[in-house]
């Protein structure tokens, strides 16, 4: 049994550096480099906070931005969605080569292939979700949208609309992603993009 808790424990190791190394590799001098002009650590934009603050913009101006669930950040439009896409399938991608790589040892025990093979259904599964609930949410007028899902919950990312969110449409999203998961609305997370 110990065995078995060690195995899993490597392979959620290795999932994890996997997604690190994908997320460190797609960071660019530049965004270094603006993050420390600005004196922070953020890169995809201005945020606000969770308790309403609103941090100013690098101008030193106010974003009136306002509070949804969680925040707002200003993505840069669909550049941003695209970007976002690209490194989440990157990150899945690699970490299913390792678990491929564990699956095709033959060195390995029967129950690591087992974990190894469940993995990568999980995340199969957890893709095709994320792209029905992308396309549902869009498909009830949002101009764009990204989802992630996790082992805590579900992430949705929306293009804020020219009046912002308001509470039908995070009813609407959430019924979405409850429909499409099964997972409990205190486990969603919508955030808006600028």
């Amino acid at each position: 049994m110990k065995k078995k808790g060690a195995i899993y424990s490597v392979i959620a190791l290795m999932l994890c550096v996997a997604v690190y190394l994908n997320w460190s590799y797609n960071r660019t001098d530049d965004d270094f480099s603006a993050a420390s002009n600005a004196g922070e650590s953020k890169i995809l934009g201005q945020a606000q906070l969770v308790d309403g603050v609103t941090q100013p913009d690098e101008d030193g101006s106010d974003n009136d931005a306002q509070e949804t669930s969680g925040q707002t950040i200003n993505g840069g439009g669909g550049d941003y969605f695209s970007q976002a896409r690209l490194s989440r399938q990157k990150a899945r991608d690699e970490a299913v080569s390792i678990l491929n790589v564990t699956v095709e040892n033959e060195s390995a025990d029967d129950d690591a292939k087992a974990a190894a093979t469940d993995s990568i259904q999980v995340m199969a599964q957890s893709a095709m979700k994320e792209s029905r609930i992308e396309n549902l949410v869009i498909a009830k007028g949002y101009e764009e949208c990204v989802v992630f899902i996790n082992d805590n919950g579900v992430n949705v990312i929306v293009q804020k609309p020219t009046d912002g969110l308001k509470e039908e449409d995070i009813a609407r999203i959430k019924d979405i992603v409850i429909s499409e998961t099964g997972v409990k609305a205190e486990q969603i997370k919508i955030i808006e993009t600028e």
